[in-house]
């Protein structure tokens, strides 16, 4: 009998019923359409939990980023700064604002936006309208040199904490330091409500823009009247009601995902093939997904041979300059993120997985480490 499948991260909702709750008074008041009181709700909640002053809830930390390019003037032909080491969500609004993206390489101290190379960038494109730092994994990146950086540069900064939700950096919330920041609720985040998205800044008259921006720019008028482009990003009440549902068990996520990592620490650190996500005492990660890189090993083989057991792995992102889609934008960095991505493996963190998984992983992958090395 084949074994139980272990997944990687999905949706896990609260043992409480805090979502049926919510969407039920949805479906009870009627209001089963964009907009509504778990919208308000759920913004209110999440940017009083992370310490933002204002928040719009959006169909995706996609829509999210786009948006926030948009609130600070990014247009054609600008220049952005992106983080290369991320899922391509991070990259693409930039080209739906028809700008050119720059990409930047990653440090091994954070796995995220190398603040060498991004000076480097700045120098050579001083015009440059944004700068996207993406918390990889629940990692902060240096956020201190990025943010002087960017001051010293005159550029805004956008947060890219899709995975990051939760972290803390010198104590404050990744998400909260830059112009704007952005989450991610999707099936496989740390908390989700199926798609969905949040964009968080303490500008208040930008987000009400982005509001706006995000319901079509629709005019306060009895017929119809559009004096500007509009998107249809705005969150549903109902997908909302599954957020606020969820916010409300989001540290027993994140002591979860914290349980996982040092479990699989205390497991497998002793193998000398196996290095994991680096470490910093201004860094407290959520551990959305437990990450470790291979030496003399191909992270194929293991990610194979865990599938045999029906344990569910994955590659570390395929950094997006070495994409087919961006391969003629510039890069500027050396090779770090391109060797995480050719020795790393995301292990399975499902917030569900019992100590039976965590040790089913563990064995599979010790075997597997220690017959290779013998």
């Amino acid at each position: 009998m084949e074994s139980k499948r272990i997944l990687l991260s999905s949706p896990h909702m609260s043992d409480q019923g805090y979502e049926q709750e919510y969407v039920k008074e949805a479906f009870d008041t009627n209001w089963i359409a964009p907009l509504g009181a778990n919208v308000t709700g759920f913004e209110n909640e999440l940017a009083e939990f992370v310490g933002a002053g204002h928040a719009a809830a959006l169909v995706s930390g996609t829509s999210a980023i786009h948006m926030a390019l948009k609130a600070v003037g990014v247009g054609k032909g600008d220049i952005v700064i992106c983080q290369s080491l991320t899922f391509s969500a991070t990259a693409n609004p930039i080209i739906y604002q028809d700008a050119t993206p720059v990409f930047v390489d990653s440090d091994k101290d954070s796995w995220n936006l190398d603040p060498n190379y991004l000076r480097e960038a700045l120098k050579k494109y001083p015009q440059a309208k944004a700068v996207i730092v993406v918390h990889l994994y629940g990692l902060s990146a240096k956020l201190d040199e990025i943010m002087e950086i960017c001051k010293e540069f005159n550029v805004p900064l956008i947060e890219d904490a899709a995975e990051s939700l939760g972290t803390t950096y010198k104590g404050k919330y990744t998400g909260t330091f830059g112009d704007y920041g952005i989450f991610s609720f999707n099936g496989n985040k740390i908390i989700t409500t199926s798609g969905g998205g949040m964009l968080v800044s303490n500008n208040e008259e930008k987000i009400a823009k982005v509001r706006f921006w995000s319901t079509q720019s629709r005019e306060k008028a009895r017929h119809y009247q559009h004096n500007e482009i509009g998107y249809n990003y705005r969150m549903s009440n109902i997908v909302a009601g599954i957020g606020r549902g969820q916010l409300k068990v989001l540290n027993e996520r994140i002591e979860q995902k914290r349980y996982i990592h040092n479990f699989y620490k205390k497991e497998l650190s002793e193998l000398s093939q196996i290095s994991f996500m680096p470490e910093n005492d201004w860094n407290k990660p959520n551990y959305w997904l437990s990450v470790i890189t291979l030496k003399d090993m191909s992270p194929n083989f293991l990610m194979d041979e865990l599938e045999k057991e029906n344990i569910e792995s994955r590659p570390i992102w395929k950094p997006m300059h070495m994409q087919p889609i961006f391969k003629n934008y510039d890069f500027i960095g050396n090779n770090v993120s391109q060797e995480l991505f050719e020795h790393g493996i995301c292990l399975p963190s499902d917030s569900k997985m019992s100590e039976t998984d965590l040790e089913r992983v563990t064995t599979i992958i010790k075997r597997v480490v220690l017959n290779e090395e013998g």
